[in-house]
C-alpha cells in the first residue's frame, strides 16, 4: 500500500506518520511506501518502509500532478492555513486552502486511480446562532474565511466522490488540544496555551472569559480519527461524505479545573488574563458542543474526559513529568 500525506510536517502530519511507522500497516495491509509532502521538509524516524519528504507548495502548478504520479491509495489531506492566518491574509488562505484542495483533487481525478481521500475539516464550518448541540443535520453557515474555505473543500470532496473520482471522507476535526510545541497563528491556539506552557513551568496568557465553552480532541485521538477515516467502508457513509468527528465539550473554567486536578494549585497559578477583544469576536461564533452520534456509530472514538485530554499530553510529550 502506498500512503501520502500532504502537510506531513505538521503536527497531526508528523503524529500520523510516526503511528503509521510504528504499525507498518493500515487496514490491515502492508505499507510498501509513504510521501510525506509540505513546504518544509518533513521527516519520519525510524520508518521500516522506505519514505520519501517532497517540499512544494500544493497551490503551485504542477506540484499536485508530482504528488499523485505514483497512484498512492491512501491520501490524506492535512495541509492547510489556519485559521487565524486565513482571517488576516485573505489571498493566502484562498490560495492554499480553497485552490490548493482544488488542485488536488483534480490530480487525482486525472491520475484515474480512485484513492481513498482523507480530507481534514472543521468545526469552523458551523457559524452562530446554534442550538445547544449541533447534531448531524446542522446546515454549514460558517462566518470566518478559514470556515467557508473548509465548507468549499467539503463540497468539492463530496462532489469529487458522487462522481467516482476518488473515495474521499471529510473529518470535521475539533479543537486539537492540547497542541506540542510553539504557538500556531491559530485563534484557538490559547486553548492548548493554557495547558501546555504552565505544564512546562511557563506563564500563559488567557485572552477569553472562562465561560467560553468549546469542542476538543486531543492529538492522539485526532489520529485515530484518520486512521479510521482511511480504512472505513465508504459504503456504509453512504452519500454525505463530511463527519463531524467526537469530541469532548468544556468551558474554559472546566479546562482549568481538569489543570488543577491532574497539576495542582502552582500550574495553574501560572495562568494570567488578559483578554483580547479581537480573539474574544473570533470566538464568539464558534460551535460549542456537538452530537457526533453518526460518526461514533461509524466507529470514530473520541477522549472521554478532558482531565483525559491533558493526561495524554503529558505522557506523549512530557515523558510523565510536569514541572
Amino acid at each position: 500500500m502506498k500512503v501520502l500525506i500532504i502537510g506531513g510536517a505538521g503536527m497531526i502530519g508528523q503524529k500520523l506518520a510516526q503511528r503509521l511507522a510504528k504499525d507498518g500497516h493500515l487496514g490491515g495491509k502492508p505499507i510498501d511506501s509513504l510521501v510525506l509532502s509540505d513546504v518544509v521538509e518533513a521527516r519520519c524516524r525510524d520508518c521500516p518502509f522506505p519514505m520519501v519528504a517532497k517540499v512544494g507548495d500544493l497551490s503551485q502548478p504542477g506540484h499536485a500532478e508530482e504528488l499523485v504520479a505514483d497512484r498512492p491509495d491512501v491520501i490524506f489531506h492535512l495541509a492547510a492555513i489556519v485559521s487565524g492566518e486565513a482571517e488576516q491574509e485573505f489571498d493566502k488562505g484562498y490560495r492554499v486552502n480553497v485552490d490548493g484542495t482544488r488542485a488536488l483533487f483534480e490530480a487525482v481525478r486525472k491520475a484515474g486511480h480512485k484513492p481513498r481521500l482523507v480530507f481534514t475539516s472543521s468545526i469552523a464550518v458551523f457559524g452562530a446562532p446554534f442550538p445547544e448541540v449541533i447534531g448531524d443535520e446542522f446546515f454549514t453557515t460558517p462566518l470566518t474565511s478559514y470556515g467557508t474555505q473548509k465548507a468549499i473543500g467539503e463540497l468539492l470532496l463530496a462532489d469529487y466522490t458522487r462522481k467516482g473520482f476518488f473515495d474521499g471522507i471529510g473529518i470535521r476535526l475539533p479543537t486539537i488540544c492540547v497542541r506540542p510545541g510553539k504557538p500556531n497563528k491559530a485563534a484557538s491556539g490559547f486553548f492548548s496555551n493554557i495547558i501546555r506552557e504552565p505544564l512546562a513551568g511557563e506563564e500563559a496568557v488567557l485572552p477569553v472569559s472562562e465561560d467560553v465553552r468549546h469542542w476538543h480532541a486531543s492529538p492522539r485521538a485526532a489520529v485515530g480519527f484518520l486512521l479510521h477515516a482511511a480504512t472505513i467502508d465508504g459504503a456504509a457513509v453512504g452519500p454525505r461524505r463530511n463527519l463531524t468527528m467526537p469530541g469532548v465539550s468544556v468551558t474554559v473554567a472546566e479546562q482549568i479545573e481538569a489543570l488543577r486536578k491532574v497539576a495542582g494549585d502552582k500550574v495553574v497559578a501560572r495562568i494570567r488574563r488578559e483578554p483580547d477583544p479581537t480573539i474574544m469576536q473570533i470566538v464568539a461564533g464558534w460551535p460549542r458542543n456537538f452530537d457526533a452520534s453518526r460518526a461514533i456509530s461509524l466507529g470514530f472514538k473520541a477522549d472521554s474526559s478532558f482531565e483525559e485530554i491533558i493526561r495524554i499530553h503529558i505522557e506523549d510529550e512530557l515523558g510523565g513529568k510536569i514541572a
